[in-house]
């Protein structure tokens, strides 16, 4: 065997190593979102065909949890910086756990629709904020643990366990509900949620970093941009997630979830084959790529005129947007000391909170003014909008 050869087989031992190591923290990831995907799809039946209430609360009902995470992901990001990313997590989970057991109390008390209803809101709040604890401690202890080179990566898999939970979870919950009620729902939450607690117990944690915590109001200047680049470019998710199915409805088109299916493929593909390449080539240079590659599945789902045009579209969509994250927040973070880490990282991904929160609403008039197709573009502009904020701190980088 050649001294070339070895190296290579020496630098593909220490990738699977390290990617097993960061897989045992961001499984803490994977845990908050299976938590949050769970509900999803089964909540807003429960509370608008069992009790009672209108559509409009049974979506709030599902809505306030992002509320409660965006408001705590600055908390969140401090904790981890000043007592360190395992509290973070231990504190994360718990609360999942709790969200269960409030969640589990609601459904037995459903005969008092008032109680039942706050206790369902609770649930979601409590849940929030243990996406943001848990979330936030989990890629801060994945980056602590295996070092700062493999900022990309921890990211990158982080998001894989954040769709994935999503996915897992939707489906579980429908079925979970359906065989066994709705506290059977809040009771598996709170198992999950108590054996990760136990697990992340048994995990080292690592040193905080000592040093000087900036005021939140700096780390948000300086992380600001970036941010801004990321909600702009998750606009086109968003649309994408949101409204394909009543877009192909409204075309008489079969085949939505299939449209689904090829984004999240293409989103996983891209994450897998491709997280390497911001190391080499930078965040920047990535991230223009993928927004453009975004943009052109978002004009293919704008102008399809039959459903093969949207399945490209949405693959395409999913390719680009999948490493929008990782690219623009490795920069982010480069951005602050790290002692200041969690934090910054806290606080970028606060501007996808609120741009996931807001695009439902604002695409939702775009159709009522426009029809369906005009989502798609107002996420093509939103896209090109964050490619330009990445050129320019692209240039401002090189100057």
């Amino acid at each position: 065997m050649t001294l070339t050869e070895d190296d290579n087989l020496s630098k593909t031992a220490a990738i699977t190593a390290s990617s097993r190591q960061i897989i045992g923290y961001v499984y803490f990831t994977f845990i908050c979102y299976l938590s949050i995907g769970l509900p999803l799809a089964v909540l807003p039946p429960f509370v608008h065909l069992r009790m009672g209430y209108s559509v409009t609360l049974a979506g709030l009902v599902i809505s306030v949890q992002y509320v409660a995470t965006l408001l705590s992901r600055p908390w969140a990001g401090r904790i981890s910086d000043k007592a360190g990313a395992k509290v973070s997590v231990l504190w994360g989970m718990g609360f999942c756990a709790m969200s269960g057991a409030v969640l589990v109390s609601a459904a037995v008390l459903h005969t008092l629709p008032l109680l039942s209803i706050s206790l369902l809101f609770l649930s979601r709040l409590v849940l929030g904020v243990g996406e943001s604890l848990g979330s936030t401690g989990s890629t801060l202890w994945g980056i602590s643990a295996a070092g700062p080179e493999h900022t990309a990566q921890v990211i990158s898999y982080n998001g894989i366990a954040t769709y994935g939970g999503l996915a897992l979870g939707a489906p579980l919950g429908v079925v979970l509900v359906d065989h066994f009620g709705l506290a059977a729902l809040g009771i598996f939450t709170f198992l999950i949620g108590a054996l990760s607690l136990t697990l992340a117990l048994r995990k080292e944690p690592v040193a905080v970093v000592p040093g000087e915590h900036l005021p939140f109001s700096s780390v948000l200047g300086r992380v600001a941009p970036h941010g801004m680049g990321l909600a702009l470019g998750g606009v086109g998710y968003s649309v994408l997630a949101t409204f394909v199915t009543l877009y192909y409805f409204s075309r008489h088109w079969d085949g939505a979830a299939l449209c689904l299916t090829f984004f999240g493929a293409a989103f996983i593909a891209a994450r897998l084959l491709f997280i390497n390449t911001i190391n080499r080539f930078g965040g920047f240079p990535v991230g223009m790529v993928c927004l453009t590659v975004e943009s052109l599945g978002l004009i293919l789902l704008w102008q399809a005129s039959m459903p093969w045009m949207a399945f490209t579209g949405a693959a395409l969509t999913g390719f680009g947007f999948s490493l929008v994250f990782p690219s623009i927040g490795v920069e982010a973070v480069k951005r602050v000391s790290e002692e200041n880490r969690g934090t910054a990282l806290g606080v970028y991904t606060a501007f996808a909170d609120v741009s996931f929160f807001l695009t439902g609403p604002v695409a939702g008039k775009m159709v009522d003014w426009f029809g369906y197709p005009s989502v798609f573009l107002f996420g093509f502009c939103c896209v090109i909008g964050a490619l330009g904020i990445v050129v320019v701190l692209r240039q401002m980088q090189i100057d």
